[in-house]
């Protein structure tokens, strides 16, 4: 049995709801349990700063909510630190 096919029939606790991923030229917006965060991208990931908007908004969130991953550019952020990156910067 592959991992995949583990991860699919496994009943996975819900960590966060992540339903909205969008971008400016200098920030994540990103809406998770109902609270939307605005998180500086250079403090984040370098890879999503030299990225293009097509490479940006090829991200796939992991059922689970607990992390994204833009398959184009090879990035994976998790939701717990995105969290954390806010609460240091308070740009909510």
């Amino acid at each position: 049995m592959s991992g995949m096919s583990f991860l699919i029939k496994t009943n996975m606790k819900k960590l966060h709801n992540v339903s909205e991923i969008r971008f400016d030229k200098e920030f994540l917006y990103i809406k998770v349990d109902n609270r939307i965060l605005k998180i500086k991208l250079s403090e984040i990931s370098d890879r999503l700063v030299k990225a293009n908007d097509n490479e940006k908004n090829d991200y796939q969130i992991s059922p689970s909510g607990y992390g994204i991953h833009w398959r184009l550019i090879d990035e994976d952020l998790s939701i717990n630190g995105l969290l954390n990156q806010n609460k240091l910067n308070r740009f909510e």
